[in-house]
């Protein structure tokens, strides 16, 4: 036995397990009296914020909820869903977050597959959770919450009242770290576009881990202010209602996603980051610039979900937003992949900029390894920034597995890397770029072309607002890219002139052999769902080029 392992153990003195919950603990002790979050009239200092997350720990306690339990919450962007972020996991519980958009039946399966004991649900969302909970096969305790700021209809539903029923809780309430920091801490359902969703199983470690690395990747400084225009319910905010507590920062609630909403709080508020999807950030971009008034501070803005467009990415520089481009996947936390910037970037043109920017790029700081892999022989694939293999990520900020889901769980993990099932090329640099998803590739008489390629001309043209390809079946190739494209409101345009501006950029067989102009059908998170359009295109007439 080596000298180094006698008496050397692990004690309470040296060894802690990781948990985000040690964070807010801190911002309450450190910064007790600073602001932490803002809801309509509503402000709790940081610990105002830490007691509200103990009480409900406490009085889930009181109800028997406790150690692997799961807690589900239907919840938008309002406080209860900080608390739950904390207090859930501070009773030893499991959080499972729900999609708000959901249909029943899916709420439904969600909630009995994890086995939920007790629901925290927004009045906004009582008709679809009360015909959901009638589906179910066991007990559930159903806590309802009135938000003041909500005015639309429907009921509150539940046994208790959610403010009624944490005043039950004790603020002092002695909550423990985990036993073991690869305890559970989150489950998050993948959206699942056939067959029923997968529970993405995220641990205490990996969510420390990653919401340490955002701060880490954005150069996030002490005590911002951070917008809530991504949902929560997504991959837990892509671990920020952590990162903000690790930073001490501010959360500014918000319930809707509404460019006017959006910029009368970064005007209010100061607001100096925020999350979203391409389509959120392309919102922001193309409001009418008098919602831009009194706006001179810097805002920091993450985008994933999608590649963004170049076009996108150099309207926000041209607006002065400061913007990042991370990737990632619910199995990995959400981001954890940054296009870091380099130094030299700052001399080239903003087109060039913006194209460098558009790639994910490299690993999160806490993440051991991403790279892109040749599935067969699961051989990295040269960095020439041609050969396509599989995205793939191994290390701390990667998910437990799948819940009840052994075979696709050693599937996903086969040969010790877990498959994202997106493709992509290394480029000489060292970057990593997404070419397509493995489903939404177009193999047009045996030339592979990537979507992805495609819609970036797309964007390109100043009408489109946004853009989607897909394959259509062709009896001459097999199949060619029809597009998708919603245009820019009171913008007229024709299917030829959609193809006239793709033939300036795109080798002729990557052009589009179709243009179909309609609003395109997205998730709740903002991607466009390519399944629906992959129907519709089979029964679109291509155009002869």
């Amino acid at each position: 036995m080596s000298p180094y392992d006698i008496d050397l153990d692990k004690n309470q003195a040296n060894y802690t397990p990781l948990t985000p919950l040690s964070f807010i603990e801190r911002a309450a002790s450190v910064y007790p009296h600073r602001l932490a979050v803002v809801h309509g009239a509503l402000r709790l200092t940081w610990l105002e914020a830490y007691q509200r997350a103990r009480r409900l720990a406490s009085a889930l306690a009181q109800r028997g909820i406790g150690k692997n339990d799961t807690v589900a919450v239907m919840l938008p962007n309002t406080p209860p869903m900080i608390d739950a972020h904390f207090g859930v996991p501070m009773a030893g519980a499991v959080l499972n977050t729900l999609n708000t958009r959901l249909d029943a039946d899916s709420i439904a399966f969600m909630i009995e597959h994890g086995e939920a004991k007790a629901v925290i649900v927004d009045r906004e969302f009582s008709a679809v959770m009360r015909a959901a909970l009638a589906k179910l096969n066991h007990e559930i305790l159903i806590i309802g919450v009135d938000d003041s700021e909500y005015t639309g209809p429907g009921e509150r539903i539940g046994d208790v009242e959610y403010d009624a029923f944490i005043a039950q809780g004790d603020p002092q309430h002695a909550w423990e770290n985990p036993a073991d920091e690869w305890d559970a801490i989150g489950l998050n359902y993948t959206s699942g576009t056939t067959g029923n969703p997968k529970g993405v199983v995220v641990h205490h470690r990996g969510a420390y881990l990653n919401a340490v690395s955002n701060v880490m990747v954005w150069s996030m400084p002490r005590h911002p202010v951070y917008l809530w225009t991504l949902p929560m319910f997504h991959c837990n905010g892509w671990c920020f209602p952590w990162t903000v507590a690790a930073q001490a920062g501010v959360n500014v609630c918000l319930r809707r996603v509404e460019a006017k909403a959006i910029w009368d709080a970064i005007r209010e508020h100061k607001v100096s980051h925020y999350c979203g999807a391409p389509i959120v950030h392309s919102l922001i971009l193309n409001a009418p610039a008098d919602m831009r008034d009194g706006i001179a501070h810097k805002v920091s803005a993450m985008v994933a979900g999608a590649a963004p467009p170049a076009s996108m990415i150099e309207g926000m520089e041209q607006m002065g937003f400061d913007l990042i481009h991370v990737y990632g996947l619910t199995e990995v936390y959400g981001p954890a992949v940054v296009c870091e910037k380099q130094l030299e970037w700052d001399a080239v043109d903003i087109g060039e900029r913006a194209r460098l920017n558009a790639r994910q790029g490299v690993r999160y700081t806490l993440q051991e390894a991403v790279t892109v892999l040749d599935t067969d022989t699961m051989q990295p694939v040269p960095a020439d920034g041609e050969t396509i293999g599989e995205i793939m990520f191994r290390g701390n900020i990667t998910m437990k597995g799948y819940l009840k889901n052994r075979q696709a769980t050693q599937e996903t993990f086969a040969g010790g890397w877990f498959h994202s099932g997106d493709l992509g090329v290394i480029q000489p640099d060292g970057y990593i770029k997404i070419k397509d998803r493995s489903k939404d590739i177009i193999i047009s008489g045996g030339e592979n072309i990537s979507s992805i390629e495609v819609e970036d001309v797309l964007y390109r043209h100043p009408a489109v607002l946004a853009a989607a390809v897909v394959a259509m079946p062709s009896e001459k190739w097999g199949e060619t890219p029809c597009a998708f494209v919603e245009l820019k409101p009171g913008v007229v345009l024709t299917d030829k002139e959609i193809i006239a501006h793709c033939k300036q950029h795109l080798a002729g067989f990557k052009v589009p052999r179709a243009v179909v102009f309609d609003v395109l059908p997205k998730t709740s998170t903002g991607k466009i769902q390519k399944f629906e359009l992959r129907q519709r295109a089979g029964s679109v007439a291509a155009i002869d080029l």
